[in-house]
Formats: C-alpha cells, structure tokens, sequence
C-alpha cells in the first residue's frame, strides 16, 4: 500500500453488519481510518425494533453444520464463513464488551436487560472508541470504481459532496439503493423477494379463534412440496407462528411466483398416524358412547378448535360418539390430518422485514467476503441472497459476514 495516506476505508450502511464490520476493521488495523455513513437520522434503526425490542441477537447453537440448516439461501456459503465466527463468538464478542446475553427455551439468545438499547449502545460505544467516524443523514447517490493507486472509490452524495476511499463495505440491508449500487460495480441482483411472513387465510374453520396457539402443527405447500413442523398461532387475518414463518422463508420465491395465491394443508396432529387416530376414536366410541363429541376432545388441542373442526365436517354439536358413522368418522381423520386451506395474500411479521435474494453469492469470496468483480469492495449483510428463518439468524448472519470483511477490508496490500 502506498505510504502517501493511510488505508482509507468507507462503510455504508448503519445496521448491524455495517457497525460490526467498522469496528472490527478498525480495531485489527489501526492504520485504517473508517468512516461509517449512514442514510437515516438514527443508526441502528432495525436493530433497535428487533425481537419486540428486545434483539434476539444470535441463537444458541455452537455446531456450524446443524446452523446453516436454518438458511433457505446461502447455508453452502455460510459453512465455511461460520467456522471463522459462528455464534459461540459473537456471545464472546459481547461479553467482553460488557453485554450478557441468555438463552431462551426455543434457543433464541437476547440481553438480560431484554432491552436492544443494550446491544445499541455497546456497538456505538465500541464503534467510537475504535476511531470510526460515524456521519448519519448522509445518502449516497452514486459510487464509482477507477483503476487508480489513490482512491479507487468515489462516493457522491446526494448533498452533490464527493467521498473518496480506498475500500469499500457495502452493507444496506435490504435498501434497493445497496443493490443499485452492487450492480453498478459490476454485481449480478438476485431479484429481492419478502420472506418471514404470515399467511392471510379467510375460513371459516379459523374464524373467532383469533389468539388460539397449536404447539406442534405440520404445514405444507403441496405444490412446491415444501413442509415445516412447529408451533402455530391462529390469527384474525390467518397463521402465524414458527411453522408458518419458516415456511415462508423457504416457501418465499414458490409464493411471489404465485401472487400469494395457494393451497395449504395442515396436520394438526403430526405425532399421531391416521390409523392410530382412527383406532383411538373408535375406542372413545367404545368407553364413552353417550358423551357429546363437540365438547370431548381426546386430542391436545384447544377445544374451541376441535369444535370448530367438528362443526365443518357437518357433526351437529348435540350428536354423541355412539352415534358418529364411519364417514363422519374418516372425514374427522382427514380434516385433523390433512386439512386443506387457502392462502389468499401475505402479511407481515411483526416489525422485521427480510428479503431473500440480492447479490450473487458466487460473486463474493467468503473467506474474505471481497467481490470477485470490484477490486476492494466487500459486502456483508442482507444485501447479499442471503436470508435465515426467524430465532436470531439472520442477525448472526450479518455479525459472520461482517466480521470476515472488517478482518480483510484493511490488511495492506502490495502494488
């Protein structure tokens, strides 16, 4: 590197990924002056509504392999990257930086403060100590990359200013700006999609059971055959819950293809074989003839559910088990087993708002996270097709990437 000027490093974006990769490029490499720019009044903005607030920072899981099977896209690519920083280091991380983090019982891992200030505050402490510059309310408007040995990138402003750096790292989130500019520097676009939605759903099996939880449910797009298992919450648009969510994500491309428009089948009991259902309704026939079947569930489900499910199949609520036919009896089974309902349109889930799609991976070094197109720029984040499911994946995601480009974005370099 010449020795005119010290490495000269700008970071745009100031989410997770861009304050992570500054600090960790300024702490490793005191020769680099690194300045963050970000859009917005306040840094941080997503990492401060996360997980209700609270910032579901990580999840605790410490064995790469089983990790990357939580990323419909980029697990192959993140392999690697999460054998040089996984999780069990981004908690190291913290907790020398002053912040504990605990482990809920679905893995989930936040501050003991259950406050995303915490997180916040500690990126922006750490940031600043490190020397990052950090400028908010500046936007880019363009950025340039010239074969040049001082400062191969140019930063417009939309103010009309002009930056200049020797590196860049990309990390916009999920901004269509971050893209524009990726494919202005020579980057293909994965054209961005949502995933980590609800699904709106309008029957009439659903209806008043808004708030009513199954704790393990089994949800299919047969079509695209894809199915997930898990908890799922019936809400006054539809579903939603962990089941519904991570079959979002890895539904998410089959589902914008479709307009949102397809049908879903639901096992409201995945633990039980049709043959054993039908076994134990016949033995709850056998002990207790006389009892009422709209108001005896045998199942552990809730019971305004089951009678609703009972209704739909045209058992009148004053019918007994002695009196059910072998009809009403399979039509039972199948709507427990193999419900079928549509899916009219996608909501939101709560404040997150994640894309799959963005830049190419096969453009991007992970060892390095450096494009392979651009000469000195590096990228990290969400702007890469990169997308986890819900439980602090996608924020750990953005910590790897980060922390690999900060590591390499300011080593020196011969010319």
């Amino acid at each position: 590197m010449s020795s005119l000027h010290p490495v000269k490093v700008i970071v745009i974006g100031g989410g997770a990924a861009g304050f992570f990769g500054a600090i960790t490029c300024a702490t490793h490499h005191p020769h680099t002056q690194v300045i963050l720019l970000e859009a917005g009044q306040q840094p941080l903005a997503k990492v401060r509504i996360s997980g209700g607030g609270r910032c579901n920072v990580t999840h605790a899981c410490f064995e790469p392999t089983q990790f990357v099977q939580n990323y419909p896209r980029g697990s192959k690519a993140l392999r690697g990257a999460f054998s040089r920083f996984q999780a069990k280091n981004t908690v190291e991380w913290f907790t020398r930086h002053g912040v504990q983090l605990k482990t809920e019982s679905d893995g989930r891992m936040f501050p003991t403060t259950d406050d995303s200030a915490t997180i916040v505050n500690c990126l922006m402490r750490v940031a600043e100590q490190a020397g990052v510059r950090i400028k908010t309310q500046v936007a880019v408007a363009a950025i340039s990359h010239h074969n040049s040995n001082t400062y191969p990138f140019k930063i417009q402003l939309k103010t009309g200013e002009i930056l200049e750096s020797d590196r860049l790292l990309l990390a916009t989130g999920n901004n269509p700006s971050g893209y524009r500019f990726a494919q202005a520097l020579g980057h293909t676009i994965i054209p961005p999609v949502p995933s980590l939605f609800t699904f709106n759903i309008k029957d009439q099996r659903l209806q008043d059971l808004a708030g009513v939880s199954v704790s393990s449910v089994r949800v299919k797009l047969p079509q695209a055959k894809l199915e997930q298992t898990g908890p799922l919450l019936i809400t006054h648009w539809g579903l939603s819950g962990p089941a519904i969510l991570k079959l979002s994500a890895w539904g998410a491309r089959v589902l914008y293809d479709c307009g949102y428009k397809s049908p879903l089948q639901i096992n409201w009991l995945p633990q039980e074989h049709p043959e054993q259902l039908k076994q134990q309704l016949l033995g709850l026939k056998s002990e207790f003839p006389k009892r009422l079947i709209a108001a005896n569930c045998p199942f552990d489900l809730p019971r305004r559910l089951w009678k609703q499910l009972v209704n739909y199949i045209g058992i009148d609520e004053e019918k007994r088990w002695s009196e059910i036919s072998n009809k009403s009896l399979n039509q039972l089974i199948q709507e427990l087993t193999q419900g079928s309902y549509k899916i009219t349109g996608k909501g939101v889930f709560k404040e997150e708002f994640v894309t799959c799609g963005g830049v190419n991976l096969k453009e991007v070094d992970f060892k390095t996270m450096e494009s392979r197109c651009c000469p000195g720029l590096y990228l990290a984040g969400e702007v890469l097709d990169i997308d986890g499911i819900t439980g602090g994946f996608n924020f750990q995601s953005a910590w790897t990437t980060a922390w690999l480009a900060g590591q390499s974005i300011g080593k020196l370099k011969d010319i």
